[in-house]
């Protein structure tokens, strides 16, 4: 893999740093800016909804800028923006902040994906996406439990510092590495790229998205009540099995990539397939310490699996309109698929069957998003064959 790819790795980590961390410090901030641990939870919706808004606003917005400067752009406002939230004074200041670092997020792997799938060969796109994706699921195993340990000793304040530091970083090494664009941008009409994204091949793709990731937040989003109460480990054991999660993340996001670039069809409903056996293995075996720990790494690993896949799924669809706004668009599926989720399973718990049945009712999401994807493969399929 080139350099340069390794350069959006590390705008990767930095941004999935500063969205998962703020979980371990909710504590902390709550405590520090006077506001309850449930207007401190507010600042992680806030930041999805900053990614499903600014997805399609800031991709218009640099539709013709290269898109070397274009990711230039988005880490100064990745930078900025969390510089923003360690010298907030006022819980309604760091909000703001929050959202416009979230900004950032949708368009900068829209635009990242596109980049990474022109730096490599046709044959492996999808193992290029899986590589910048990459710098999430170290941010989790890695940059989360770190910027939490930071924040709990020296203040939540200075692990907002510390990610202002990797967005420096990160804008370094993506001015240094990723390669000037080979030609001009073409003046694309944004209402047109939006009339293409409208197109029913595109809609299902970002369906299929929403589903088959709403089922890995369903569970992880309780994953420590889960593991605590169902599960019967001590809450000092959560953080390390959680690290058994990070290291399944890191080889499906690998194996999905590379699956997706020998036959996307296949690792598409394959991944997705594996990841509802998880989900239903999961709702049968939290009882069972060893069995537990050893769902939670298979839940990382299949449920990153369905990443590069369903990422790649969707700019090949949209293929000549607008694919920065298509993968872009995706990311900000990704991010509706979490809220879903999360929603989903807090249904479960407070008026179904509870904590323990999360992972059953959770299996749903990838089934609905197989009996989704299965018939425009099909039909895809078939076009292909028409034509040879």
């Amino acid at each position: 893999m080139p350099l340069a790819l390794y350069a959006l790795t590390v705008g990767a980590f930095g941004i999935g740093v500063t969205e998962f961390v703020i979980m371990g410090l909710l504590i902390e901030v709550g405590a520090d800016l006077g506001v309850s641990l449930a207007s401190a939870g507010l600042l992680i919706s806030g930041y999805a909804l900053g990614v499903v808004l600014g997805a399609p606003v800031l991709t218009a917005f640099t539709a013709r800028w290269p898109r070397k400067a274009a990711l230039i752009g988005l880490m100064v406002v990745f930078t900025i923006g969390n510089a923003a939230c360690a010298l907030a004074p006022s819980y309604g200041l760091l909000m703001a902040a929050r959202v416009l670092t979230a900004f950032a997020h949708g368009t900068f792997f829209g635009v990242g994906a596109v980049v990474a799938t022109g730096l490599v060969a046709p044959d492996r796109r999808a193992s290029a996406i899986a590589t910048m994706f990459t710098g999430l699921t170290v941010a989790n195993i890695l940059g989360v439990p770190f910027g939490t340990w930071l924040g709990q000793h020296m203040g939540w304040r200075a692990t907002f510092w510390a990610v202002t530091l990797v967005g420096l970083v990160a804008l370094a090494v993506i001015a240094l590495l990723v390669p000037r664009d080979k030609a001009a941008p073409e003046a694309g009409d944004w209402r047109a790229d939006l009339r293409a994204m409208a197109r029913g091949p595109v809609i299902v793709a970002l369906l299929t998205t929403v589903f088959g990731f709403a089922g890995v937040f369903a569970v992880f989003t309780y994953i420590a009540p889960i593991l605590t109460r169902i599960s019967g480990f001590a809450d000092a054991a959560v953080s390390p099995i959680l690290l058994v999660f990070g290291g399944g993340l890191v080889v499906g996001n690998i194996l999905g990539g590379k699956l997706a670039d020998r036959n996307l069809s296949l690792a598409l409903l394959g991944s997705m397939g594996a990841l509802a056996l998880v989900l239903l293995g999961m709702g049968l075996v939290m009882g069972n310490g060893i069995l537990a720990i050893l769902s939670v790494g298979l839940l990382g690993a299949t449920g990153f699996a369905t990443v590069a896949p369903l990422q790649i799924w969707v700019l090949e669809r949209a293929t000549g309109a607008g694919q920065s706004l298509a993968s872009s668009l995706n990311i900000a599926a990704f991010n509706l698929g979490n809220a879903l989720g999360a929603w989903a399973g807090g249904l479960v718990i407070d008026h179904g069957p509870g904590l323990a049945a999360v992972p059953l009712f959770a299996a749903a999401f990838p089934v609905a998003a197989v009996l989704l994807a299965w018939p425009s493969l099909r039909r895809e399929r078939a076009g292909a064959l028409a034509r040879a």
